[in-house]
């Protein structure tokens, strides 16, 4: 048993602590490396006393080219053996689970959208510049390139051109740090910072934003109601941040880079992007709190017994 726990950490926290509630992200959508763990602790979670389960996904889920079928037939089966529910962090207005998740058999149990997630208020200053160019790449595992040629646009904007800080990131490798600073060099218009406080706050006191567009990235943008230009990451065939910008962009929320991401182009793109206003959007951005309503709720009725479905919680009709 010892050495079963062991190699099963999520599995020996759940017997520690014997939770009313399990949320787990992303699982079975994805996550597959950890699948041997997470199925040991879904078996777990069947023995009584029963937790209510949840699995939780972002806006758009990522495609599996030939696999997706087989892929999401597989998944629908997990969610229908171990769960009470799944939740997606989204408007169903901007997106819902059902296009980008097509099991051959529909999911038995509720489909709860529950707006964005998205963190409280902003933390205050948290950058030097306020009129300049925000460069970003969410974590920064995949950015170096970004960062690169951001620092070869702003010499092809000339003179006139505002001062410029990338944000690396967090998850951004130290050899790459390395090398994106030393590109940068001694120019006093350009800042390279690891991380910011609040990126979302950054946003709001730049002239103009240039980044990704993974999910917490999007959201910041769309909060800070910034000029923003975005580059999807579409390496490997991953079309999930494409699909988020082509969203956005017809909100009239950002503009969406297109084309080789080289120095010459991306500088035309800002430029283009300093002269654009973002419209404003409605998107619901109280997936957080909802989805603290929405677990309370199914808890609820596991101790007295259905009265409604959980979905009801949400306001409108719910999305199943």
């Amino acid at each position: 048993v010892q050495t079963y726990l062991q190699v099963r950490p999520a599995v020996q926290t759940y017997l520690q602590v014997r939770p009313a509630v399990v949320v787990i992200e992303l699982f079975p959508f994805g996550r597959r490396k950890f699948k041997e763990e997470l199925i040991a602790l879904l078996d777990e979670t069947r023995r009584s006393p029963r937790p209510i389960v949840a699995t939780s996904v972002r806006d758009l889920l990522v495609g599996r080219g030939a696999d997706q079928q087989k892929h999401d037939d597989r998944a629908r089966e997990l969610v229908d053996a171990y769960f009470d529910l799944v939740l997606v962090h989204t408007d169903p207005r901007f997106a819902t689970l059902d296009e980008t998740f097509r099991p051959t058999h529909r999911l038995t149990k509720p489909v709860c959208h529950t707006g964005f997630v998205v963190p409280g208020a902003p933390a205050g200053v948290s950058i030097a510049h306020g009129d300049g160019i925000l460069v970003s790449g969410g974590g920064g595992r995949f950015a170096e390139r970004l960062y690169l040629c951001a620092i070869d646009a702003h010499d092809r904007l000339g003179s006139t051109a505002p001062p410029m800080t990338i944000v690396a990131g967090p998850l951004c490798p130290d050899d790459a740090y390395a090398r994106v600073r030393e590109a940068a060099g001694r120019r006093q218009s350009i800042d390279v910072w690891r991380t910011v406080a609040d990126l979302c706050e950054a946003m709001r006191r730049a002239a103009v934003s240039v980044s990704q567009c993974g999910y917490n990235t999007a959201l910041d943008i769309v909060r800070a109601a910034v000029p923003a230009l975005v580059v999807p990451f579409n390496d490997n065939g991953d079309s999930e941040q494409t699909d988020r910008a082509q969203r956005l962009e017809r909100l009239n929320a950002v503009r969406m880079f297109r084309g080789s991401l080289e120095g010459g182009a991306l500088a035309e793109a800002i430029r283009d992007v300093m002269r654009f206003s973002p419209a404003p959007t409605e998107l619901d951005m109280n997936g957080a709190e909802r989805t603290s309503t929405m677990l309370r709720v199914a808890l609820e009725e596991k101790w007295r017994g259905p009265v409604r479905p959980a979905s009801a919680a949400l306001k409108g009709p719910p999305h199943v």
